[in-house]
């Protein structure tokens, strides 16, 4: 399930590309062109353009051409999509993917000049393709996050702590995986309206929002954290032993302690 982290292993994987050609486009998938993209739009403006600059907005991997004069490639990877290239993954293992390499799979590729290509993999096509997608629809990535963009991404909101971490447009970069995570490190019930957390409990969650990501970051990914093995019905809380609640919030599925997390 690509989060933040897998999107900069993602990103830090696509600087093997820069520097290179398009010589073509495989955009053949309609459902996976976005925002009124089409093949015959895909190729006109990417082929004969040269990859510059890999960035990342919190799970959006922008991709510069041509020094920045060209258009800008976003690629979105949903929950089980993967990075290729030259016929090597970004990682070996994305949890709740197929990991095969079926051709059937690639949804959209670059090919360059001289050999070699660029892939997204995606076995549920749950990802997708735009053109200069416009970056300031998202808030403040995740792993440079201030406690004042925590501050006002919470606001003066009723909506569910959990629910309001995961809004791209006010933090962008948490998935699932990660908000669960951090919100049991940092004792918090994830149902919580976000306004009704207090200036301590802010700056604990900004805390554990940082440190979690930086410790997951060196463990392998958003899959890594001490809650996972237990998001699982029957689980229980690593830290107590308390059996987890699990509910649906935001939308997601949702394993928290009943016990600790207040």
């Amino acid at each position: 399930m690509p989060e933040i982290l897998e999107i900069e292993y993602y990103r830090l994987h696509a600087v093997e590309a820069l520097g290179r050609t398009v010589t073509d486009v495989h955009a053949d998938d309609a459902w996976y062109l976005k925002e009124g993209l089409d093949g015959a739009t895909a190729r006109s403006a990417l082929a004969g353009r040269t990859l510059t600059a890999a960035r990342r907005r919190g799970k959006l991997l922008l991709l510069d051409t041509d020094g920045g004069e060209g258009p800008v490639l976003g690629l979105r990877f949903g929950m089980t999509g993967r990075l290729v290239v030259d016929h090597a993954a970004a990682l070996d293992d994305l949890i709740y993917g197929s990991n095969r390499a079926e051709p059937a799979w690639d949804r959209f590729a670059l090919e360059f000049v001289g050999g070699g290509h660029l892939r997204m993999r995606d076995p549920r096509r749950l990802g997708g393709v735009i053109l200069d997608p416009d970056e300031e629809l998202l808030g403040p990535d995740a792993l440079t996050l201030t406690l004042r963009q925590l501050r006002a991404a919470l606001g003066e909101s009723t909506a569910p702590l959990k629910a309001r971490l995961m809004d791209q447009h006010r933090i962008a970069g948490l998935g699932n995986l990660l908000t669960d995570e951090i919100l049991w490190r940092a004792g918090l019930d994830p149902q919580r309206p976000a306004r009704s957390l207090g200036e301590d409990e802010v700056r604990r969650l900004h805390r554990h929002i940082r440190a979690g990501l930086d410790r997951l970051w060196e463990r392998g990914g958003s899959h890594t954290g001490d809650l996972q093995v237990e998001r699982r019905r029957g689980g229980v809380c690593p830290k107590d032993g308390t059996a987890l609640s699990r509910r649906t919030i935001g939308g997601r599925t949702t394993y928290s302690c009943p016990l600790h997390q207040v």
